[in-house]
């Protein structure tokens, strides 16, 4: 089986992707600086039930070049996934230069390991967020993305940009992922289940954006790994250069996909998901559409089924019982104990 170094492997999607990996017999390796955005503890005890014969892990910052090519060097990984970054549309509101640091340099880094070892496909992570103001739904990756919202959608918009540049240039095949809204267990606690769960578990208000008009393709994190899987082995390939390309195409070795449920959900009927879930009912608290935040998110996943032969579809109440059942064993909550105080 083949080498494979996953970036981010201590995050939510990372770590659920090493895990299905290592299970099929991958030999899997890994990159995280495990750093404090959230719990490192949580980050750790992602991947603490990993590390084996087929899984190892290196606690190394991207931006670091140096020790970045030195595990390319030493490991020459012939499939290589990129999915760390620093994640959040508001937080990159506070704290712009991390995500140049980040979501810029390292993935650069990443790109000139690839260059160096000739790796056989590089998938990475971009995000529904690169639509920014597009109104057209649902969102298309043939659709122009020259209108970010938010710094984290301008880093994200940059990274395809790269990655292209690099299939150009070097001949490497990437293959760039718009996640939309990913969730379930081990779920980042910065998103609207975790936080959602955690008040209403503790009778405390959630605070619910946009008045409750939001909508997003809530994606399960068991079907976002799914389609990784599938695309391992779906590397693109060089196509005539005379052809006229949308934008999620190329003359070059390069490919952009979707990756979200074709079914937005209004977040209304989420948290009253997390309400059955849970058998508590949620304090709202009604608040403004925030800056860098879209009103709706909706993936056209066509192009990706076609491929891969495989779509999301895991009903959003399956998929947040998982969640709540999670939580409450890693958090050891008694749930009964929060019924009766709801009394």
């Amino acid at each position: 089986m083949k080498k494979i170094l996953i970036t981010g492997t201590a995050g939510f999607i990372g770590s659920n992707l090493a895990s299905k990996l290592v299970n099929k017999g991958y030999d899997v390796l890994g990159i995280d600086n495990i750093n404090d955005y959230y719990s490192p503890q949580l980050k750790k005890d992602r991947i603490k039930f990993l590390l084996g014969e087929n899984f190892r892990n290196y606690q190394v910052d991207l931006q670091n070049k140096k020790d970045v090519q030195s595990i390319f060097n030493q490991e020459q990984p012939e499939i290589v996934i990129n999915l760390a970054a620093q994640a959040g549309v508001r937080y990159s509101l506070e704290n712009p230069d991390v995500y140049i640091d980040s979501n810029i340099n390292g993935f650069l880094n990443i790109l000139e390991g690839c260059r160096s070892v000739n790796c056989e496909h590089l998938i990475y992570a971009s995000s529904s967020s690169v639509y920014g103001s597009n109104k057209n739904l649902p969102f298309k990756t043939s659709d122009n993305v020259d209108h970010p919202i938010s710094l984290y959608a301008a880093t994200k918009k940059s990274n395809e940009l790269m990655a292209h540049t690099y299939s150009h240039l070097f001949n490497i095949p990437t293959t760039g992922l718009r996640f939309f809204t990913v969730y379930g267990p081990w779920g980042r606690p910065d998103m609207a289940l975790f936080k959602f769960t955690e008040s209403i578990l503790n009778h405390k208000p959630i605070d619910v954006y946009n008045n409750g008009n939001m909508m997003r393709d809530f994606t399960y994190v068991d079907d976002i790994v799914e389609a990784i899987s599938r695309l391992i082995e779906k590397a693109p390939h060089k196509q005539n250069p005379n052809r006229t390309f949308a934008p999620n195409e190329s003359h070059a070795p390069y490919k952009i996909y979707n990756i979200g449920n074709n079914a937005p959900v209004k977040l209304e009927s989420f948290i009253d998901a997390i309400e059955n879930a849970t058998g508590i009912k949620a304090i709202k608290n009604y608040m403004e559409l925030q800056p860098g935040d879209v009103p709706q998110t909706y993936a056209d996943v066509s192009d990706l089924f076609e491929t891969i032969d495989f779509k999301p579809n895991t009903t959003i109440q399956s998929g947040v019982n998982r969640f709540v059942e999670w939580y409450m064993e890693y958090f050891k909550s008694d749930l009964k104990k929060a019924k009766h105080n709801e009394k």
